[in-house]
């Protein structure tokens, strides 16, 4: 447990099931108000709510809406503050992917992958760091890339893309606010056991053909990326900023030289 982040106040995108909804409950568990964003399921969203606001640790509470909108993104952000008092960290993991050949995918296809997985962390975090700055909060951004920020992911160019943008918008705002104690990073998650692998996870031969790629052999759970989180919040990584820790089981270690082959 870190105890440092008890009555901090925490805005997670993209968080009511999968990654997100492990991350705001780890971060309620730490004793954190959260805010939840969900887009179309509130029911789904209002369930998890509730059973955080169970656990007599933090409170949590619920925001729907696309935030890869402009005033939804601002409202978000703004929500935490006007509910909660103040905000303190700022998550981005909203995310979608569209599987297509580069030359086939359509125009609107690719700017909706960009749209959420890369506009949206910019608009949400170009919030939060005015109110950081306009209130001298030395306040925290996570965001959830992917091993693809560096893995080339071919028919899903849209995606890798949108995610080598995340690395290069997270070392960016980092080194832009440093001097001012604002801390950026972010986290590369590989394989995971979301809703968004579902199908692979429940195919085996698809399963098998996934381990592949993992030198550890197996697909972790979402909690894993949660544990991470909880340590990027706190002041025990305080001296670090500007950098993507991979949770990914060793799958950007080139796997194919496993073993010795090359």
């Amino acid at each position: 447990m870190f105890t440092d982040l008890q009555g901090k106040v925490a805005a997670v995108t993209g968080s009511s099931r999968g990654i997100g909804a492990a991350l705001v409950t780890r971060l309620v568990e730490e004793g954190m108000n959260v805010v939840i964003n969900y887009h179309s399921n509130k029911e789904e969203a209002q369930e998890l709510a509730d059973k955080l606001n169970g656990l007599k640790s933090g409170k949590a509470i619920i925001f729907g809406g696309d935030i890869s909108d402009e005033n939804i993104a601002h409202n978000f952000v703004h929500t935490a503050i006007d509910r909660f008092g103040k905000l303190d960290l700022l998550i981005n993991n909203a995310g979608i992917e569209i599987q297509s050949p580069a030359h086939k995918i359509t125009l609107d296809d690719w700017r909706k992958v960009i749209d959420v997985n890369l506009t949206s962390y910019f608009l949400t975090a170009r919030s939060a760091l005015n109110y950081f700055l306009e209130n001298d909060i030395k306040g925290n951004i996570i965001n959830v890339s992917s091993v693809h920020e560096i893995i080339p992911w071919p028919t899903f160019v849209s995606y890798a893309a949108s995610k080598g943008g995340v690395r290069m918008l997270t070392q960016s705002l980092a080194l832009e606010y440093a001097e001012k104690g604002i801390r950026v990073n972010a986290i590369g998650p590989g394989a995971i056991n979301t809703p968004m692998n579902q199908e692979k996870m429940g195919d085996e031969a698809l399963r098998l053909e996934l381990e592949e790629l993992i030198p550890m052999k197996y697909v972790a759970e979402p909690e894993i990326v949660a544990n991470v989180a909880a340590w990027l919040a706190s002041d025990q990584s305080a001296y670090i900023t500007g950098q993507t820790i991979f949770v990914d089981g060793g799958m950007t270690l080139y796997p194919s030289f496993q073993g010795g082959k090359g």
